[in-house]
């Protein structure tokens, strides 16, 4: 076999080999999947979770999104972030039994559902060029799982429903239609039931204290400079005065005599 033909041949199947894996990046995408911003969230802390959701029907939008929270989580506050043009109703309800927190407090009630609803005009269009994310703020985590298992309901219109309820087995093929996860990394010391932990654990007060103090000495330290530059400024006015009123008295001195 000649070289070109051995390149042309290479060539070849390392472009099929790239539009396979781009095909399958791109099936994987169209799932329903839960994703956290910057670090793994902790157990027993707080965590800003978003719900990616694409639409795979050719004909048909998305106009719903209906999540689950197992009452066993025990996870006591959701706040969801706006969404324009989709409404959001947080469903908190009696536990079967209590469930402790990571510092020990008992959640008698739970959050154990989000859905959210697209208004007339902002539905998720058909087709596959458009997704929407749903974002909420939840806490306290459990501290007993490694493992968020939100149930999904996505809702197109036509009355079609899609349920992201499957769950996924170490060692085997991923089912057609998982359920959206998020791992828990293990809790840390300091880590409770403050709203103060979420997203990282920093207090608005403590970031801000360094930077205020750091604006005041900087105020001060040009204030202080601006007086010395005055001062300055009255010392030589003041000595160059004293000197031309000496060169005009010995000037006097000379003419009378």
């Amino acid at each position: 076999m000649s070289s070109k033909n051995f390149l042309k041949r290479a060539g070849f199947v390392s472009m099929a080999v790239a539009a396979t894996g781009l095909l399958g990046a791109g099936v994987a995408s169209a799932h329903v999947t839960a994703n956290v911003y910057g670090s793994q969230p902790t157990k027993g802390g707080y965590a800003a979770i978003f719900f990616r959701v694409p639409n795979e029907d050719a004909n048909l939008g998305t106009i719903g999104l209906e999540v689950d929270f197992k009452p066993e989580y025990g996870i006591g506050g959701v706040r969801t972030k706006p969404v324009p043009g989709w409404t959001a109703v947080v469903t908190t309800s009696d536990l079967p039994a209590p469930v402790k927190t990571a510092s020990g407090t008992e959640v008698t009630k739970a959050v154990t559902k989000v859905v959210w609803t697209a208004q007339p005009g902002n539905k998720i269009a058909a087709g596959s060029s458009e997704f929407q994310e749903f974002e909420v703020s939840a806490g306290p985590l459990p501290n007993n799982v490694d493992e968020l298992v939100f149930p999904t309901i996505q809702t197109y219109e036509g009355g079609k429903v899609v349920d992201w309820t499957q769950l996924s087995t170490p060692g085997a093929a991923e089912p057609e239609h998982p359920a959206p996860t998020v791992q828990l990394a293990a809790q840390v010391s300091g880590d409770g039931d403050s709203p103060a932990m979420n997203m990282g654990g920093t207090t608005t007060t403590e970031a801000a204290a360094p930077s205020g103090s750091d604006n005041t000495a900087r105020w001060l330290g040009g204030a202080g400079l601006v007086v010395g530059a005055l001062g300055l400024g009255v010392g030589a006015g003041a000595t160059l005065r004293a000197r031309k009123a000496g060169a005009a008295g010995s000037n006097r001195t000379e003419g009378t005599e």
